[in-house]
């Protein structure tokens, strides 16, 4: 299992076991993460699953895809981190990863 982080936006940090294949979005879900969302279910058509990825990891979760961009323009406060949870597929090398979770979405 693949251990994932999400900080609250008031700080709070929840940490969550992830299965390898799946996304940092369906293990939001499974979890009950507060602000995760996740209206489209994973399609990458809408921005509910906004999350900020912690600067230590964005190296090493790489960047968002063009359509992953897209739908970022629908997000609120949109940053160099930011990433659509459903769009990061969990694996061995995000064991420890540390999202944040926006105050709101778009």
């Amino acid at each position: 299992m693949t251990k994932i982080v999400y900080v609250e936006p008031i700080g709070n940090a929840i940490e969550t076991e992830a299965v390898n294949g799946s996304t940092v979005m369906e293990t939001a879900i499974i979890n009950s993460i507060p602000g995760i969302i996740a209206e489209c279910g994973g399609a990458c058509t809408c921005a509910t699953c906004h999350v900020y990825v912690d600067g230590a990891w964005t190296k090493t979760v790489g960047g968002p895809s063009m359509m992953e961009e897209d739908m970022l323009d629908f997000a609120f406060d949109v940053k160099e981190t930011s990433r659509l949870s459903c769009q990061i597929k969990v694996r061995d090398e995000l064991n420890g990863l540390i999202v944040h979770v926006p105050g709101r979405h778009g």
